[in-house]
């Protein structure tokens, strides 16, 4: 059974509902809070944060987290350079950071950011404008594209385009840099001659698929037989790595109208035991607002996140 490598990280959750026990709380964090969250994620050995969005659009406003002629800083958020921060923290603790091309158009309507010409010269000026400002990070690892669609069996024409024209200009900027995508639909999908012909032609370095458990599509028994599917298509493609995006997230209410809470040990053991033998990495969604370290001077999320944390420390030592 593998650990966990890795987690999404965000400076605001960008579904209000959801992110309700640490958006407020996240605002308001210090430099010294930021930093100590990166050292909390390196407290449980995780080598990957992927940055959810590098700016947020609502449907009546917009916010970035970086000094930009795109969109405003973030109101009333108290650390003026959070992703410095999390750059230069993670370069100290030895992450490697994947940093969002997102979401320069209104974050949930994916269809319409990934074929706008006017949301990708957005995002495609700030990709340029990150790259310059904190290109210089050891931890500037690669880009991450936010904008998923369900693979309704294969990946919609529209988004093999868009991940392999943001990955052209990836290129431009710094070909070194690696890609990283995390599709949903992985139930759906049909891993055939004509899927592994699509991972052939798509331009992306990783593919990181979600197992859905925490959206209530899959259950971790069934996954198993998804991610053996993916291995054997994307061995036959000979391109892309298969990592997985997993959930560890319940929903306080209904699904996409309620908070996130923590799931729990018994079922997250058995969704690493159900992937672990398939993919190369397990990345998962998301350590914020759903881990806490007990002694963090930076404590934001569910009451259950320290006893979440403990658990999965506890769970981590007996695989080492």
């Amino acid at each position: 059974m593998k650990k966990i490598n890795g987690t999404w990280f965000e400076f605001s959750h960008h579904n209000i509902a959801e992110g309700k026990y640490w958006n407020p709380i996240c605002r308001n964090f210090s430099e010294a809070q930021w930093r100590e969250k990166i050292k909390e994620i390196k407290s449980l050995d995780m080598k990957y944060i992927v940055m959810m969005c590098s700016s947020l659009v609502y449907e009546d406003s917009a916010e970035s987290y970086f000094t930009n002629d795109i969109f405003p800083f973030a109101k009333d958020f108290v650390c003026k350079n959070p992703i410095e921060i999390l750059l230069d923290e993670s370069d100290k603790c030895g992450i490697d950071v994947f940093i969002s091309t997102g979401f320069y158009g209104v974050w949930s309507q994916p269809i319409t950011n990934m074929t706008s010409p006017l949301v990708k010269e957005k995002a495609f000026r700030a990709m340029k404008l990150l790259y310059q400002k904190y290109g210089n990070h050891k931890s500037f690892y690669g880009w991450y594209f936010p904008d998923e669609t369900c693979i309704k069996k294969y990946f919609l024409p529209k988004f093999m385009k868009y991940v392999n024209e943001y990955s052209e200009y990836g290129k431009i900027l710094n070909s070194n840099l690696k890609t990283l995508i995390a599709p949903f639909g992985t139930n759906k999908l049909v891993s055939d001659d004509v899927y592994v012909e699509q991972l052939r032609g798509l331009d992306v370095d990783i593919v990181a698929y979600q197992d859905e458990v925490g959206v209530r599509k899959s259950n971790p028994e069934n996954t198993m037989r998804y991610y053996e599917a993916l291995r054997n298509a994307h061995d036959r493609a000979g391109c892309s790595k298969l990592w997985a995006d997993m959930e560890i997230f319940e929903f306080e209410g209904d699904v996409y109208k309620s908070a996130l809470i923590p799931s729990n040990i018994e079922r997250m053991k058995i969704q690493l035991e159900s992937i672990s033998p398939y993919v190369d990495e397990i990345l998962c969604y998301q350590y914020m607002g759903l881990m806490n370290q007990p002694s963090t001077i930076a404590y934001c999320g569910h009451p259950l996140s320290i006893s979440f944390y403990n658990d999965y420390k506890k769970l981590m030592g007996k695989l080492s």
